[in-house]
């Protein structure tokens, strides 16, 4: 079964170390960048056939908050995830481009999300929490087990559930 790794903006933004955003998550479930380190290790991910996916709801967060930082350093820290742009564009293993963006845009999606977006604001999830969500439940529908790599306990409650696993049934050996 195919593992896809959605990456958040705020493990993005620590793994990144965004100026401000160096850590995520609540004091139980604290996120830094030595705990990010090893769940990102591409030849870990390789290894173990894990996709990683940033929607472009992430890309463009991030990439706000790479520009709003006050640091001297945002040049450097900008080429960090320009990189990383240009291996999800390449679907450099184990980065994936999720190429169906478009299809969360089209008319009747958008209406979609117009409906279903007061209902996720009342929760404290932003917009960009509900097109992640999307993206996660686009890769679910395909079969795929699905991780949202997030700090947010919110966003993380939206991760869809993990497929069952129907066990086969043995063959009777003819005698």
């Amino acid at each position: 079964m195919r593992k896809i790794l959605i990456i958040d903006t705020s493990i993005l933004c620590v793994w990144l170390q965004v100026p401000e955003k160096e850590t995520c998550g609540s004091d139980k479930n604290k996120w830094d960048k030595e705990r990010v380190d090893p769940i990102l290790n591409e030849d870990r991910l390789k290894k173990e056939k894990i996709t990683c996916v940033l929607p472009l709801a992430v890309i463009i967060e991030t990439g706000n908050h790479i520009a709003q930082a006050e640091t001297n350093q945002r040049y450097e820290i900008a080429q960090k995830l320009a990189e990383l742009m240009k291996k999800t564009a390449d679907n450099t293993t184990p980065w994936a481009a999720f190429t169906q963006q478009a299809e969360l845009w089209d008319a009747e999606k958008l209406k979609q999300l117009a409906e279903e977006f007061p209902q996720f604001a009342t929760q404290s999830l932003a917009f960009g929490d509900l097109t992640i969500k999307k993206v996660a439940d686009f890769y679910a529908q395909l079969g795929s087990e699905v991780e949202i790599l997030t700090g947010d306990r919110g966003l993380k409650s939206h991760e869809p559930p993990k497929p069952t696993l129907i066990p086969r049934r043995r063959q009777k050996k003819k005698s």
